[in-house]
């Protein structure tokens, strides 16, 4: 996922990516699930690539992501974008996250735990005590989806609804416009949104 971020370019644009676990998981990214990879496209050009890895150690997971994306105006390249991020969990607990962003050499980072009674989130913004049930907008984990959303790349709080349109459909609405899908194991299979400036992107799973 697919967090917001902006496109630097000759004009400003809103983007789309990345994505880490949330704070429930169950039928989603089974045991035989080690990987999960997509070339990604903007109107229908290849700009990039989002994978996520798997580790469990006993009762212990690490989600690992990593995006890559460059978009060009011709032959020039006029947005650079990656994006890296470590979630842990403790059983059926999500523990922790960290990212690190470099957009067109502009580095952001953001921390976030659980504690009692909140989340802290430590961002680019400041610090935010977001609610006890809040969770980074991701896209594999569609348990998720019931829950509050912050930026996981940003560090705040989104302001959009999500809901499932048909079995495997769940769109996200408001400061974004994304539609995830996925297979009837919970799987995530593919994604589709919309850009600030009427642009589309789409994530193909590979």
């Amino acid at each position: 996922m697919f967090e917001a971020s902006h496109l630097e370019g000759p004009n400003r644009r809103q983007w789309l990516t990345g994505g880490l676990a949330l704070i429930a998981a169950p039928g989603v990214a089974t045991a035989a699930t080690t990987r999960l990879a997509f070339d990604v496209f903007r109107n229908g050009a290849h700009v990039g690539r989002h994978e996520m890895a798997f580790a469990t150690d006993g009762a212990n997971r690490t989600v690992t992501t990593a995006v890559s994306m460059k978009v060009k105006l011709g032959p020039v390249p006029v947005f650079r974008y990656r994006h890296q991020a470590v979630e842990r969990w403790s059983g059926p607990k999500w523990a922790g996250l960290e990212t690190t962003t470099v957009q067109n050499g502009k580095t952001q980072k953001v921390s976030a735990r659980p504690m009692a009674g909140l989340v802290l989130i430590d961002g680019p913004q400041g610090v935010v005590r977001a609610p006890a049930d809040a969770a980074p907008l991701t896209h594999w984990n569609i348990a998720a989806l019931s829950r509050p959303l912050f930026n996981p790349q940003e560090g705040k709080m989104l302001k959009v609804r999500c809901s499932q349109v048909a079995p495997g459909h769940w769109a996200i609405r408001g400061e974004t416009e994304i539609d995830n899908y996925y297979d009837p194991a919970g799987d995530w299979l593919a994604l589709r949104g919309k850009l600030e400036d009427g642009s589309r992107i789409e994530y193909r799973r590979v």
